[in-house]
């Protein structure tokens, strides 16, 4: 998946964090939420400009910025 199509980094929203497009939650927001045991259709309930492609857009920025950071540290 290409998550750039549903994240985009705008440094005069919300301080620059990685935000899903047209809107203001972060990355940070949906990873926070499935981390403490909220469902995908529990959040598009709760936020309806939300769909199963932008939550699996930030796992997959997530696991992205993972691997970039292990492999900047190995080098």
């Amino acid at each position: 998946m290409n998550y750039q199509h549903y994240i985009e980094i705008n440094p005069g929203k919300r301080n620059g964090k990685p935000c899903i497009k047209n809107t203001r939650i972060t990355v940070y927001d949906v990873l926070g939420w499935l981390a403490n045991g909220m469902s995908t259709q529990e959040i598009i309930d709760d936020f309806p400009e939300l769909d199963t492609n932008a939550i699996q857009a930030c796992l997959t920025y997530a696991a992205q910025r993972e691997h970039h950071l292990v492999s900047i540290q190995a080098a």
